[in-house]
This record gives structure tokens, C-alpha cells and sequence, in this order.
């Protein structure tokens, strides 16, 4: 104290040197006049501030704490702290908590009456209004904890003493209830919520000593949450309470709706104190929004202020999916007649039935009604109005429906608990020790270990964080004549099982927003079919995206797909773009037009060689035959047929023999053709040569030479097409990349250089024919065969000149098709310029068919 009185000197000191004591002086003197009355007083242990008067109270060998809001609101007044403020003036009876109230009494009364638990100890009660306010509820838990007795208790016995109550039963909702829980923690007095359901009490660091008989709303929101995942809202409104529950709840539904790709449009909360500019706000952001399902986490209280405004504004139509605190109250129902909220579904606590319960509640209630309760002065408040000579008929109200009872059997469970644990702690079987000393803690801990069965069979318990195990009954409004609601039970959502089995629905029974079947469709964007990919809107929710259809050569096969997958090389997306469909195989075919038209030309020209070679053998005796060296002409037709017929061998799927052969024969029947011209071409030169007088050049350049020459000239060829097939021969392979859409089937070089070295061996002899038959192109024979191979030669170069870039460019068959080209246009071009001439003259000019024509000299005149 002298500490206290040294303290308030230096204040005063203070004041003075800054010129405050006018403002503060009064301040500062009260201050002194407190401590200088507390030094002169004897010490004492005294209660500071008004008592707490339960509203229904018991007197018993242990009493229980009950807090309900028999009222949910009260009287607005303005304190100006002069003095000292009026207690609060409770308004709005609220029946909901007077039936809950009742059901802790039936349980009591019910256990009082028992044999078989706590015999012999009598159950006491003391339960008090808290009217909704969180302040008056914590001046209510203090009341219960400490007891009313305005006493003064010497400074040498003790202040502190045992709980007034074992532990205390209530709130009905979240946040007087985290007041309560907070203020009671430290003396770990237990306290049993039957309708508090914020996750946040689950906290056992913030709130040792709470316990509940409701679920947390982890399990509501996150159920929730599935709920509207499972009929494929995507794109939903919220409104919340603006209090622990409604705040708390909607953070863990928001949150497990982003995971499950849910989208808020909007989220609005609300409290029934706001003022009606705020109503009509939630009512705008309503009206401008495109979603059609709205999740309400809304206490009672609140929806029944919200109602009667989206009535006036007939905010019809919308789907509604609430939660337990409102989806089974019938008084919601009733004030609903506009039906803004037909086909609503949600959440609720599972039905329950308490035998002797509601014939407890209804007689209660009548002896209230006839005010033959009038003599408990703790209800004398209550029933101010009551004249005595009210009838029952026709009254209904909140009180008399019993919709609720499954919060009734939570009140009445947390009830058990408590004496289910006093039960144990006094170690009762016919007799209970009554000498045993309680605590808060070993009440509170004997209550954490209860597993325990009521007589309708549920099972009590609590788990470590002193909730019991989640399970919903899924309910939907079904409107039915005359404007009644009938909550149906049209589902299941049990935490027990397996995730995949927690949600369990009964569609075909269900009815939606303006009594319809069909369910509704709430989304941001239409779902992407298959096909499509999805593509977010830019700053907009990931629930509103535009639908892209995939590119060429990726597909979708599912709704909303998020990318494209890319076909394997061998395949292509079809025209859906949903499946990939094995690329078509493309190779010239005998089948096609092209294909069939180069095999006709092909064949055609082998057969024009075979009858030319009969022209010929029929006619080889004839000058014209045997002056241009029959055996190599007879050589070179034979290579004319192979050149035809080679050309096949390019037509058809391409196969490892197929692949070799191909370039091969062609390589080798092109120089033995060319060969055989080379050879004819040098016997001309040689002839030539021969005729000038001294000249020895003929018996170099015979039979037998020729026949070396032809022989040499293609054994190279042979050479460098056995190193090119043993090195790195031609193989089929598939082509995947010149169409997108196709295989095509050919055959890959192998080595390039084999390849090149066969066509640029097969071009140099072609040159050297074409140098020799260029000399030799003006000897004065009248048929000079070195034209005609000058002629041939040169269209056989031109031929394959323009067959290289024509072959590098052409895509897939084509190019086979170029070289099939290729190869009979030059051998057609060294029949033609060769034989169809010498023909011509076998056939239609045999006067001419003559040694002296073919050596130049004209026959005489006939007279």
C-alpha cells in the first residue's frame, strides 16, 4: 500500500509540472481517496460488482451450470459512464433455448430418478439468460464458477475455493461460447456446448477445458464443400454470419472448395444488428451476379432477418445448400412463404428421439402457459404478461415444435457425460462416496475418457479434441400443399468411412429451386468437352476459362481438360480431336490410278521391246540388223526389258528385299544399257576410223572387245552396288514426318553415298556415250546410228537432270513415282530413238533395207 501511495504522490508531481491538474486532478484525487479508505480497512475477501440470479435453479449435492439466451437480443441504450450502467434489458424471447433448457432439466430429473447412476445423489441446476451477449455471458460463467453470496471473507482464509458448479452446459452458439471457453480455461472448469460448432473450439492450446456434442464445422464445411462438388457447382455465392461461427466456417468451406476447383463469385457476411443498407448491398450483389447456387452459412437469427427482405425483392430461383443451423428449423420454414428458399439442401444433425422428452418439454410449457409457475421467482420475468386464463388450442409457436430434438439430445447427452464421470469419480455402485474432494480437472478428465451408450442407443464420447464423431443427414426442403415444408432426408455424410464412401445421395428423391427435377446448373463457363482444352480468362477466376480446341496432332478425351495430349508419332487426331487414330499407311500401290498407270506403261514397254526383239530376229539377216552390231542391239533390248520391268519393283509396300532390289536392278540395268550404247557408239568410231588408209584401228575393238567393254563397265557398277548393300544397304522405313496426318512407307537410302555413287557411276557413262555419239554423229553413212543414240542420250541427261530436284522435292509416293517416271521415259527414249526407226524401215521401207543404202550409195535409174 505505501508502494501505491508513493506512486500516486509522483503522479501528482507530474500533473502539476505539466500544468494537467485541472483535466486530471479529479482523477487523481478519487485515486487517493481509494487508497487511503483501502489502507484504513481491515482486509477483506469480497465480490466485486451485482450478482448473477439464475433464471431456473435447483438446489442438489452437485450442481450443474446452464447457459442459454432465453432472449436473443436486447434494448439499445447509450452510457455516458457517469454512472454506473442499468443491467441489461433482455428483448425477443427466444423458445429454442427455453426447449433446451428443458431438456437439461429432463436429464437431470431423469438421472435424480435413476438407481443405477449416482444413487443417492441428487443433480442440482442453475441456469441463466445470457441474452445473446457475450458480455453478460462471461459475467454468467464467472457467477457459476464463483457463486452468488455476497459475503466478506477475512484476509486469513482463503479467497480461493471449489467450482460452484461441476461444469457448465452451453452456449447455444459460437462466439459467446469462445468468450466463455476463454475466461474458463485457466481453471479448467469443463464446459459442454450442445450447438457451438466454430473448428476453432477444437483448439485444446486456447480452450482446455471445452468439450461438444456437435460436430465441428471442419467437418460441416469441408462436407459442404463435396456437397456442391458432387452435383457440379463450380461457380457459387456465399453469405456468412459475421460472428466466430459463420467466419470461421466459410474460411475452411472457401478452402476446400479452391482444392476441389469450387469458385466464389461472391462472399458476403452478415449480422442481424447490421443496418438495412447493408441488407440491400447483399441483395445487389445478388441480383448482379451470375451464379444460381448460394451457400448460406447463416445462423437462424440471421436468415430470419435476410428472409423477409429477399422475399420483398422475390430473389426467387436461387438453389440454397445451408447448414445445420438453419436447414431443419422449422420456424425458418415457416417464415418463408414467398418459398425463396424451396429445394434448399444442407446439412443437419442426425434425427434422434429422447423417450419422455417432448411430453416433458410440452407439460412444462403448460404450466407456463397457465402461469401455475408464477410462484419460482426466477421466472417471474418471464412471464409479465401472463393473465391466467390462456388456453392451449390453437397456440403454436417455436416452443411447442420439436423439430429440434436432435439439438435437445445433444444437450441431453452432454448432461450424461457429466454424471457418467461424477459417476466414476465418486466410485458408485448401490452407494456413491460423498466424501471425495471434486476438482475441476479430474471432473474434466474423467469426462475426456466417458465412452458411453444412452438409453436410445447413441453413443457418447469425445476425441482428443473434445468433439465426437462427425455425421449428417443430408435435408431437402420439399414444399408441400398448402404451403407446408417437409425436410427429407435424402442422403448421408458419414466421416467414418472411407472418402469415397463419406457421401452418400438419393437423387431420384430430390427436389430443386421452383419445384423441379432437373438440378441446377451454376458455372463460371460451360464444361470443355473432349476435344477442347481449357484457357483462363485473365483476371478472372480460375473456374471462367474459354474452351480450345486442341491442335492437329493432340488430343482430350476428357471434360474440362486442362491440356492436350500429344499423339504418339505413329498416330493422328481425328476430327473431334478426342481420340487418336492410327495414321493411315501410304506407298505406291498397284491399286491406285498412278500406280496402275505406271505399271501399264511399264509393262507397255516391255512388251514394245520383246516385239521389237522379234522384228529383229525375225529380220537378222537383213543389212539393216546385222550392219549395227546385232549382238549388242540384242543386248541392249534385253536391258530395255529389265529397265521396264524393273520399274516394278519400286511399286508396292516397301519391303526389306523389295528396298535392295529396287535400287540394284535399276543401277545395274541402266549401265548395261548404257554399256551396250557406249559399245555401239565406239564400233562406229571404230568403223570410222578403219576406212583411212593406214589405219589398224578396227582389230582392236572386235567381238571380244566389245563384250569386255560391256562386261567391264557393268561389273563396276555390280562392285559398288555389293560394297552399298554390305555397308549400309537400302531398308523400309516409315516416314512420319513429311505429313502429318499419313505414314508414308519408303525406302531409306542407307547410305546416301552408295546411292549417289550408283546414279553418278550410271550419269559418267551416260556423258561418255554422248561424247563418243557426238563425234560420230556426221559420218556419211545414210543410216548413222550415232544420231540416233546422240538423240536418245541426250533425252536420257535431260531425263535425269530434272530428276534430281524433281525427286528431292516431291513428298512421300511422289517421289517414287518421279523415279518410276524417271526410268521409263529414258528407256521409251533409247527404244524410240533407236530401234522404232530401224523398224519403220524393216517394216513399211524395205527398199531401203540394202547394203548399198546402208553404206551410202544410190541405186541406178531405171529406164
Amino acid at each position: 500500500m505505501k508502494a501505491l501511495i508513493m506512486a500516486l504522490s509522483g503522479l501528482a508531481l507530474d500533473l502539476a509540472s505539466s500544468h494537467r491538474w485541472p483535466e486530471q486532478g479529479w482523477a487523481l484525487l478519487q485515486l487517493l481517496l481509494m487508497a487511503s479508505f483501502s489502507q484504513a480497512e481491515d482486509p477483506m475477501c469480497r465480490q466485486r460488482g451485482d450478482p448473477e440470479n439464475p433464471l431456473l435453479s435447483k438446489d442438489g449435492d452437485f450442481i450443474l451450470g446452464g447457459m442459454f439466451s432465453f432472449h436473443s437480443s436486447w434494448e439499445d441504450r447509450m452510457d455516458n459512464y457517469t454512472h454506473k450502467p442499468m443491467p441489461l434489458q433482455c428483448t425477443s424471447l427466444n423458445f429454442r433455448d427455453f426447449q433446451f433448457a428443458q431438456a437439461m432439466r429432463f436429464a437431470i430429473e431423469e438421472i435424480d430418478n435413476s438407481t443405477d447412476l449416482l444413487p443417492g445423489i441428487s443433480l442440482g441446476y442453475k441456469i441463466y439468460d445470457t441474452c445473446g451477449s457475450v458480455a453478460r455471458s462471461v459475467g454468467v460463467t464467472l457467477a457459476l464458477a464463483n457463486g452468488n453470496e455476497i459475503v466478506s471473507v477475512p484476509l486469513k482464509a482463503p479467497c480461493t475455493r471449489p467450482a460452484h458448479v461441476q461444469a457448465i452446459i452451453g452456449e447455444t452458439s459460437s462466439s459467446p461460447t469462445i468468450a466463455v471457453a476463454t475466461v474458463i480455461g485457466p481453471f479448467v472448469l469443463p464446459v459442454i456446448s450442445h450447438f457451438a460448432t466454430c473448428a476453432c473450439l477444437s483448439d485444446k492450446t486456447k480452450y482446455p477445458s471445452f468439450l461438444r456434442t456437435i460436430p465441428s464445422d471442419y467437418y460441416q464445411s469441408r462436407a459442404l464443400a463435396h456437397l456442391v462438388k458432387y452435383f457440379g457447382w463450380t461457380w457459387v455465392g456465399a453469405i456468412r454470419t459475421n460472428n466466430d461461427y459463420g467466419n470461421n466456417g466459410m474460411a475452411t468451406f472457401t478452402e476446400t472448395a479452391q482444392q476441389l476447383g469450387i469458385c466464389l463469385e461472391y462472399s458476403v457476411s452478415f449480422f442481424r444488428t447490421d443496418p438495412y443498407v447493408k441488407i440491400q448491398k447483399i441483395i445487389d450483389i445478388i441480383k448482379a451476379s451470375t451464379s444460381k447456387v448460394i451457400v448460406a452459412f447463416l445462423s437462424h437469427a440471421d436468415l430470419d432477418v435476410l428472409l423477409p427482405e429477399f422475399s420483398y425483392h422475390n430473389l426467387s430461383g436461387y438453389q440454397w445448400v445451408g447448414t445445420e443451423s438453419w436447414i431443419f428449423d422449422s420456424q425458418t420454414a415457416k417464415m418463408d412463404i414467398h418459398h425463396i428458399l424451396d429445394g434448399a439442401i444442407g446439412l443437419s444433425i442426425p434425427k434422434a428421439h429422447v423417450t419422455g422428452l417432448r411430453e416433458f418439454i410440452l407439460d412444462f410449457w403448460e404450466t407456463l402457459f397457465s402461469c401455475k409457475f408464477k410462484e419460482l421467482k426466477s421466472s417471474a420475468e418471464i412471464l409479465r404478461e401472463c393473465t391466467g386464463h390462456e388456453e392451449m388450442t390453437g397456440v403454436q409457436n417455436s416452443y411447442t415444435d420439436m423439430s429440434l430434438m436432435p439439438i435437445f439430445n445433444n444437450v441431453y447427452k452432454g448432461v450424461y457425460a457429466v454424471a457418467h464421470a461424477l459417476h466414476n469419480i465418486l466410485s458408485c455402485n448401490k452407494t456413491c462416496n460423498k466424501n471425495v474432494q471434486l476438482d475441476p480437472f479430474t471432473v474434466l478428465q474423467h469426462i475426456r475418457k466417458i465412452h458411453i451408450t444412452t438409453k436410445e442407443g447413441d453413443d457418447v464420447y469425445f476425441n482428443e479434441n473434445g468433439d465426437p464423431a462427425a455425421k449428417y443427414e443430408i435435408i431437402n426442403w420439399q414444399p408441400r400443399g398448402n404451403g407446408i415444408v417437409e425436410f427429407v432426408t435424402v442422403g448421408l455424410y458419414d466421416t467414418s468411412l472411407t472418402p469415397e464412401k463419406q457421401l452418400n445421395l438419393q437423387n431420384e428423391s430430390l427436389i430443386w429451386a421452383r419445384n423441379t427435377k432437373q438440378v441446377p446448373v451454376s458455372v463460371c463457363s460451360e464444361k470443355c468437352p473432349p476435344g477442347t482444352r481449357k484457357v483462363l480468362q485473365k483476371g478472372r477466376p480460375v473456374c471462367c476459362y474459354d474452351c480450345i480446341r486442341c491442335a492437329e496432332g493432340q488430343i482430350s478425351n476428357v471434360t474440362d481438360s486442362v491440356t492436350c495430349v500429344k499423339c504418339l508419332p505413329e498416330f493422328w487426331s481425328n476430327e473431334r480431336r478426342d481420340a487418336c487414330v492410327k495414321k493411315e499407311a501410304v506407298f505406291l500401290s498397284y491399286e491406285e490410278i498412278m500406280g496402275a498407270l505406271l505399271t501399264a506403261a511399264s509393262l507397255f514397254g516391255a512388251c514394245m521391246t520383246i516385239g521389237v526383239i522379234l522384228i529383229f530376229f525375225k529380220y537378222r539377216k537383213t543389212p539393216i540388223v546385222r550392219a549395227n552390231n546385232s549382238e549388242l542391239s540384242f543386248l541392249l533390248l534385253v536391258s530395255l526389258i529389265l529397265c521396264f520391268l524393273c520399274s516394278l519393283t519400286f511399286i508396292g509396300q516397301p519391303s526389306d528385299w523389295s528396298c535392295m532390289l529396287r535400287h540394284v536392278a535399276f543401277g545395274i540395268t541402266f549401265v548395261l544399257c548404257i554399256s551396250c550404247l557406249l559399245g555401239k557408239t565406239i564400233v562406229v568410231l571404230m568403223a570410222f576410223r578403219a576406212t583411212r588408209p593406214g589405219t589398224n584401228v578396227q582389230k582392236w575393238f572386235g567381238q571380244t572387245q566389245q563384250r569386255l567393254c560391256v562386261t567391264g563397265f557393268t561389273l563396276i557398277q555390280i562392285i559398288i552396288c555389293i560394297i552399298w548393300l554390305t555397308t549400309s544397304p537400302p531398308f523400309p522405313s516409315k516416314n512420319l514426318i513429311e505429313f502429318k496426318d499419313k505414314i508414308i512407307l519408303e525406302c531409306a537410302l542407307g547410305s546416301a553415298v552408295g546411292f549417289w555413287a550408283v546414279l553418278g557411276y550410271i550419269g559418267l557413262l551416260a556423258i561418255l556415250c554422248f561424247i563418243f555419239a557426238f563425234l560420230a554423229r556426221k559420218l556419211p553413212d545414210n543410216f548413222n546410228e550415232a544420231k540416233f543414240i546422240t538423240f536418245s542420250m541426250l533425252i536420257f541427261c535431260a531425263v535425269w537432270i530434272t530428276f534430281i530436284p524433281a525427286y528431292i522435292s516431291s513428298p512421300g509416293k511422289f517421289s517414287v513415282a518421279v523415279e518410276i517416271f524417271a526410268i521409263l521415259a529414258s528407256s521409251f527414249g533409247l527404244l524410240i530413238c533407236i530401234f522404232i526407226p530401224k523398224c519403220y524401215i524393216i517394216l513399211l521401207k524395205p527398199e531401203k533395207n540394202t547394203k548399198r543404202n546402208m553404206m551410202g550409195k544410190k541405186a541406178p535409174n531405171s529406164l
